[in-house]
């Protein structure tokens, strides 16, 4: 195995691997603050909703990261391409800063809380997700990977579908229920 890595991270692009370790830092630390601000939310009286769907949300994301450390270190990037993941990042950084707190990974409501309408927000109901899946879809590209981005396009399609849609449903539940008790 060690001698493996030695020899993929000795015939990796700088770039490529540049880019890959970023991206797994970037994720590593939003796992650490979905995390604190999961905890902190159910502390405030917030409700996990559809909790069974999150295990293929990782097994998506980690597969997705790991593919893409097996196939593209040794690949020269598609520059434009990565300006558009860039700009992408962008968008990312926009939505964490939105919902602040409220940012994590798995789907929490916290009664009576209201809904984000600011930034991204204004324009989107999902503008995480809309990202994600441009995310999905433009790294692998960038590597000339579009069998895998199709692919994984494909599956994350799958689990926001899923996730969507009992988001929708626990955010109507938490209307009504304040319409009914206001």
């Amino acid at each position: 195995m060690t001698e493996w890595l030695a020899g993929a991270l000795t015939a990796a692009h700088p770039l490529s691997l540049a880019v890959l370790a970023l991206v797994t830092l970037q994720r590593l630390a939003e796992l650490a603050l979905a995390r604190r601000n999961t905890r902190r939310l159910l502390a405030h009286g917030g409700i996990e909703i559809a909790p069974g769907h999150y295990p293929a949300v990782v097994a998506l994301h980690t597969a997705w990261l790991s593919g893409l450390w097996l196939l593209a270190l040794p690949v020269v990037p598609n520059l434009a391409l990565l300006a558009v993941f860039g700009g992408l990042q962008i968008g990312r950084g926009w939505v964490l800063a939105a919902l602040g707190s409220r940012w994590t990974t798995r789907i929490i409501i916290v009664p009576g809380a209201p809904l984000v309408r600011s930034g991204p927000y204004r324009l989107l109901s999902h503008p995480n997700y809309l990202i994600v899946a441009g995310e999905i879809l433009v790294l692998p590209l960038a590597f000339g990977l579009p069998l895998f981005a199709a692919v994984f396009s494909g599956l994350n399609a799958l689990v926001l579908w899923v996730r969507i849609r009992a988001e929708g449903e626990a955010l109507r539940g938490a209307r009504h229920q304040a319409m009914a008790s206001g």
